[in-house]
């Protein structure tokens, strides 16, 4: 018995890189598109079957995408290497849309300017994920950049690292943003520390720190409204 199970032992007709080929990339199901990103499957199982089992746990190819590394070594078949081409596929997919419509870059002139922007990135992750906006002296959106994931505190997000990005974009200032997964965006007392940290480290380099967002999936709190630094 062969130790894995690839898309070539498929029927002709039914291996979805033939499929593509012949019918066009359109016409191929989310599983197929990911069992072609995957390449293989494993001992016992076919690489269409490790693909239905990673859709129907997660519930669609966009509740994959959103999944983390660890999520998805969780399903049988998808070691860390296997995770990461996953990760890799659909974020050059999330990239490639984004670059697509070469909108105007926002001015950032609220902390629900804010929220707007880094919403849809944050929402429903389980780990807290520290983001950096950059900003031209305008105001204006350059880029925004994720930093640390993990809970926050000073040796998991360090001035090095966050003010590394501000100037390779060649940022004026600066906002930050992290989400509470569990809803309350009271900020914690390192969430408060670390932004003090921050923000005399950015006094030092010239660069602003104008705000910092705690961002859940219905709320959001601004530390710069409330004084906390």
């Amino acid at each position: 018995m062969k130790d894995s199970f690839t898309v070539h032992d498929l029927p002709l007709s039914e291996r979805p890189r033939e499929r593509l080929l012949k019918l066009g990339s359109e016409a191929l199901s989310a599983q197929e598109i990911l069992a072609l990103i995957l390449g293989r499957g494993i001992k016992g199982e076919s690489v269409m079957v490790t693909s239905q089992k990673l859709l129907s746990r997660f519930g669609s190819l966009k509740g994959v995408a959103n999944a983390s590394v660890e999520e998805l070594t969780q399903t049988r078949g998808i070691g860390p290497a296997k995770a990461a081409q996953i990760k890799a596929a659909l974020e050059l997919s999330k990239r490639l849309e984004g670059d697509a419509g070469e909108k105007p870059k926002p001015m950032l002139k609220s902390p629900e300017d804010v929220a707007a922007v880094v919403r849809s990135q944050l929402k429903g992750k389980k780990k807290e994920h520290f983001l950096v906006l950059c900003l031209d002296t305008r105001n204006r959106l350059i880029n925004c950049k994720p930093v640390s994931i993990g809970s926050l505190d000073t040796s998991i997000v360090h001035p090095r690292e966050v003010f590394k990005e501000a100037v390779s974009s060649c940022a004026a200032s600066v906002i930050f943003a992290h989400n509470h997964p569990s809803g309350d965006p009271e900020p914690s007392k390192e969430d408060v520390e670390l932004t003090k940290r921050l923000a005399k480290a950015g006094e030092i380099i010239g660069i602003d720190v104008l705000d910092h967002i705690i961002v859940c999936d219905k709320n959001y709190l601004s530390l710069k409204a409330k004084n906390l630094f």
